[in-house]
């Protein structure tokens, strides 16, 4: 039986004092529920706050992106051990946002993926497609390659610790919303690659989220679609009572 997440993007929002508000509300009204694994996702310099203010709830907490080295001349990055030290659990790897402005590529994603798991943390891996590979009829392709390249190599019972966010770029802070359909479509395409890769049984266990601005109005509808495991939650994210209703539109 697959697990369903709904994990908060918070991006680059809320300064440690604002994190640790937000965090402790999330933690107040989502502790204890067991039907779906709630996770926060905070900048970098949130993290000692939001991991205080979610410790002792069954609130996890993940970052938004980690460095594929131990350690290292490498400036402005963070290492798998820094995460942990933090107390972070999951982490967010491949959003379009760092493909688009930080040169984010397919083989970068995947060394990230690889060192991300073989430290022990759980991984979150974006991929869609943009507004005009859709239109190019080109949608298939590019979620198969971005899938494949970031899991290539990697040993089947690590599947475990992967949730495979999809997130069409267009739908991305746009306010438009893939209809259940093209949601539904999307992570069955990519439900499809991990079983070419893996085998029918991984692929039916992965969870897999949708994440193209799910709010609380169309959150139901998608979360009842049967290959969409969850959301990750961008903007809102960021108001505990829209995020708390996404988390209990699971059913």
């Amino acid at each position: 039986m697959r697990k369903y997440v709904i994990a908060g993007n918070w991006k680059m929002h809320n300064g440690p004092v604002a994190a640790k508000e937000l965090a402790s509300a999330i933690a107040k009204k989502n502790n204890g529920k067991t039907t779906t694994e709630v996770v926060i996702c905070v900048p970098f310099v949130d993290l000692f706050a939001a991991e205080e203010a979610i410790r002792g709830t069954t609130v996890k907490l993940g970052a938004q992106n980690v460095h594929w080295e131990e350690k290292g001349a490498f400036t402005g990055e963070i290492s798998v051990s820094m995460l942990q030290e933090c107390g972070v659990e999951y982490v967010i790897i491949g959003h379009s946002e760092r493909r688009q402005y930080f040169g984010e590529t397919d083989g970068t994603v995947a060394k990230r993926v690889a060192a991300a798991l073989k430290g022990g943390l759980k991984v979150i891996l974006c991929v869609g497609e943009t507004l005009e590979e859709r239109e190019a009829g080109k949608t298939i392709a590019v979620l198969v390659r971005q899938t494949k390249a970031a899991l290539n190599g990697l040993a089947g019972d690590t599947m475990k610790n992967v949730i495979i966010a999809y997130e069409p770029v267009w739908a991305i802070g746009t306010g438009k919303t893939a209809d259940d359909k093209q949601a539904d479509e999307g992570c069955g395409v990519i439900r499809d690659a991990v079983k070419d890769m893996f085998g029918a049984s991984v692929a039916q266990d992965m969870t897999i989220q949708y994440g193209g601005s799910m709010k609380p109005a169309n959150a139901k509808a998608l979360l009842a679609m049967p290959n969409i495991d969850g959301g990750l939650i961008g903007g809102a994210a960021l108001n505990c009572d829209d995020f708390t209703a996404i988390v209990d539109a699971v059913k």
